[in-house]
């Protein structure tokens, strides 16, 4: 089915450069005001010309009051699940439930910078099997249950308190492309993020197979992860490529992911003015709705 049975959603991932926070903050004001329907911000705390993602998060929580928030997506090896446990239900309660947290193992290219920032050094299976630990450590730690006790190989919790949410549920989704991380977004978490230079719609197509298979024999239904793609668009461009192009060609192919491959949830990123962020919402958004609509 189109979309996994998921509403459409569209937003943006905005950068976070040091020295500018007011920039950042008036692009979260003028996506609600545009009618988007979720801002999102990347984690990098090992970059120093790049703010805090979650301080940030909390101050447009303050500023909106319809738009959803998404971290997209908070670097693992240096927010430890407990932490991001405590963070994710705080926002929770500022923004009344409109707060979903995005996760990632940690790029293999930054180990460095992360170790220089006191994170540990992982290998490529040493990450996956770390952030499938950390996924279900966040869960518990979510719910109302007692203290939370976990014994893992990369996380230890003895008699964690729990986090309790406002809202009752928050979202986890994770980034990832390799067969191991898409199998633990099928078995675990609510939505799969992937992005437009790293990630063709044929990869989708992949992942997509290897992420429903996972979710059923984990006794999961396939709609019960979303999906979600980071999308760098160049209008007008003269490159006829992959989105680049005119508004109409874009929202085409757009709507081609969502009615082929269920894709529901569409963040524009590299987005340098509040311009950017209304064409995409008055040129692009409503024709993919309406082409979704007409199947």
């Amino acid at each position: 089915m189109p979309t996994y049975n998921h509403p459409l959603l569209f937003g943006a991932l905005l950068e976070t450069p040091s020295g500018r926070p007011l920039e950042v903050l008036r692009l979260a004001d003028s996506a609600e005001s545009c009618g988007l329907d979720v801002v999102s911000l990347p984690d990098h705390p090992y970059w120093p010309d790049r703010l805090d993602t979650f301080t940030l998060l909390s101050a447009i929580a303050q500023r909106t009051a319809r738009i959803r928030l998404l971290c997209n997506v908070a670097n693992l090896p240096l927010r430890p699940p407990a932490f991001l446990a405590r963070v994710g239900a705080t926002l929770d309660w500022i923004s009344d439930g409109r707060f979903d947290l995005g996760i990632g193992a940690g790029a293999q290219q930054l180990w460095d910078l992360i170790v220089a920032e006191g994170g540990p050094r992982r290998g490529a299976a040493e990450s996956v099997d770390a952030l499938e630990e950390a996924v279900q450590i966040i869960r518990e730690l979510w719910s109302p249950s007692a203290r939370v006790s976990f014994d893992g190989n990369h996380y230890r919790l003895d008699e964690a308190e729990p986090s309790p949410l406002a809202s009752g549920s928050i979202g986890i989704w994770v980034g990832g492309y390799r067969a191991r991380m898409l199998g633990i977004i099928g078995r675990l978490a609510d939505g799969w993020i992937s992005s437009s230079p790293m990630c063709s719609p044929a990869d989708i197509a992949a992942g997509n197979e290897l992420i429903d298979a996972a979710a059923e024999s984990a006794g999961r239904a396939r709609d019960s992860i979303r999906r979600g793609y980071n999308i760098e668009v160049k209008f007008d461009a003269s490159d006829k490529g992959f989105l680049q192009g005119r508004s109409n060609k874009i929202a085409k192919e757009l709507a081609e992911l969502s009615l082929t491959q269920g894709v529901s949830m569409y963040l524009l990123y590299r987005v340098e003015s509040a311009d950017t962020l209304s064409r995409f919402a008055e040129e692009v958004v409503p024709v993919v709705r309406e082409m979704v609509e007409a199947g």
